[in-house]
This record gives C-alpha cells, sequence and structure tokens, in this order.
C-alpha cells in the first residue's frame, strides 16, 4: 500500500480518498496539518500508486488495509479522514477496529441504491456495460462539479484514465455497501465525528446538486439518527470535492473539531 507519511503531533490524522482518486486530492491538507500533526494519506488497492486486482478492490478489503495501515504504523488514536467511497471505507475500517479510533470525518459522503441489493448492483454493472465505461465514468465525474476549470477537467480525465477493470468491478459493489451495510457500519461508531456536506444526490437518476446552507437529506438524517456525537457542517456552492474547491474552509472545519476533541478530553 503506497502511503505518504509527514509531520509530527497528535492526534495522527489519516486521509482516505473516494473513488477513482488518489492520496493526491489531500495535498492541501496534508501540507497544513504535518505542520502541527502526524499526517497519513494513503492509495487504496487500484489507485494512486498501490497496486490491485479487480476481485480485490472492494470497500471490505479497503477497510481492512486502513485498518491495517494504523496498526502497522502504530498511530495512537487517529482520525480518520475519508472523502466519498473513503468515507464509506474509514467508517469499515473503524468497524474492525473502533477501539483504535479517535475521530471520524466524513466528506461529502452518500447513501444510494434502494430495494434488494444484489438487483442494486446488478443494476449499477448494466448502467456501465450499456454506457461503456469511458463515457460513464467521465459523465459520472464531470457531475460533480458545478463549473469547469483546468483543475476539474484533469480530475476527470484521471477518472477515465484509471483501469475499466478496476472502476467497472469497484462501483457495483461500493452500491452495495453504501447503502446496505451502512447502518450496520454506523452501529459501530464510538468516536466522535464530523460531516462536511456539500452535494446531495438525486435518488432515482443519481445526478449529484449542490446543497444549500440549512439543508438536509435522508443521508445526513440517517447520521444524526445513528450517531451519537455528529457535527454536521454544510458547505453551500460547492461541488463534490471541497478539499480542493474550498481547501482554507475544510482545514479550519477540521481544525476545529480536533479543537473540540481535546477541550472534552
Amino acid at each position: 500500500m503506497h502511503f505518504v507519511r509527514q509531520g509530527r503531533g497528535a492526534p495522527p490524522l489519516v486521509f482516505v480518498h473516494g473513488f477513482l482518486c488518489s492520496h493526491e486530492d489531500w495535498r492541501r491538507q496534508v501540507e497544513f496539518f504535518s505542520k502541527t500533526h502526524e499526517v497519513v494519506a494513503c492509495d487504496l488497492r487500484g489507485h494512486g500508486e498501490t497496486p490491485g486486482r479487480p476481485h480485490e478492490c472492494s470497500i471490505e478489503h479497503y477497510g481492512g488495509d486502513v485498518a491495517a495501515l494504523v496498526n502497522n504504523l502504530e498511530l495512537a488514536n487517529p482520525i480518520l479522514v475519508g472523502h466519498s467511497m473513503g468515507c464509506r471505507v474509514v467508517l469499515e475500517a473503524n468497524r474492525i477496529a473502533p477501539k483504535r479510533v479517535g475521530g471520524i470525518v466524513l466528506v461529502d459522503g452518500s447513501r444510494f441504491g434502494t430495494g434488494d441489493a444484489d438487483a442494486a448492483e446488478a443494476a449499477a454493472r448494466a448502467q456501465i456495460e450499456q454506457t461503456g465505461y469511458a463515457a460513464w465514468a467521465e459523465d459520472l465525474f464531470r457531475q460533480m462539479f458545478f463549473q469547469s476549470t483546468p483543475a476539474t477537467e484533469r480530475l476527470v480525465a484521471r477518472a477515465v484514465r484509471q483501469s475499466a477493470e478496476i472502476g467497472a468491478a469497484l462501483w457495483p459493489r461500493s452500491v452495495t455497501s453504501f447503502s446496505f451495510s451502512l447502518e450496520t457500519a454506523l452501529a459501530a461508531v464510538q468516536a466522535p465525528v464530523l460531516v462536511i456536506q456539500t452535494t446531495t444526490r438525486d435518488p432515482q437518476s443519481g445526478k449529484r446538486g449542490p446543497l444549500k446552507a440549512g439543508q438536509s437529506t435522508p443521508y445526513l438524517e440517517l447520521l444524526k439518527e445513528k450517531l451519537k456525537d455528529v457535527r454536521i457542517e454544510i458547505l453551500p456552492g460547492l461541488g463534490h470535492f471541497p478539499q480542493l474547491e474550498a481547501p482554507a474552509r475544510v482545514n479550519e472545519l477540521v481544525d476545529s473539531f480536533l479543537s473540540e476533541m481535546r477541550q472534552s478530553e
């Protein structure tokens, strides 16, 4: 597993990227927090510089990998920070070893897929096959941004370049994990949680839209219901990558979350 490790200071922070992304998406957070904290940012299997075979790419494997990384690096009470699919990954890592986790930050996660789990996975697989992987991946990532810039175009191009075998195998499995085993993962959370949310997904079309201040979603309501200690922050007017679109604001929120945790000790 490829990862970067910088800085000193407790608690350590572990950053986990999303679908078809890499540890580089956290560069502004690594730069900021490594001045005061030990920081780790990893590439999941089949992403970035970490090799992986399609059948090994799943939320369950990824959660185990992150839990093992925390254990092998001997990180004490780390804050696990996940973006998009990475939200589900850090929740799975927490489910495996909840007593090792000091806190969790979920950046623009979601819940989608309804009805039967097998049917939802099959429908996701069929959509990729019907559209063609490259076209499907491009459409998926373009709808994550509400304005086009050179930076967003690079992220779209990166997603399309990713292994079609990895992406086509992982996405349908992720649909199941996002939706049908999410509550089990949430039930294992004992640590405080910060939620930074910028978008919402239409349950029928799957299309993203920006959240407004004070707005809620079924996903956010589920987090409120299932988590004992949760703080939800809405950042209006942003796309799906707030850590890149508004890094200073994301860093500020995570920093204040860390301060609250220190004060409650």
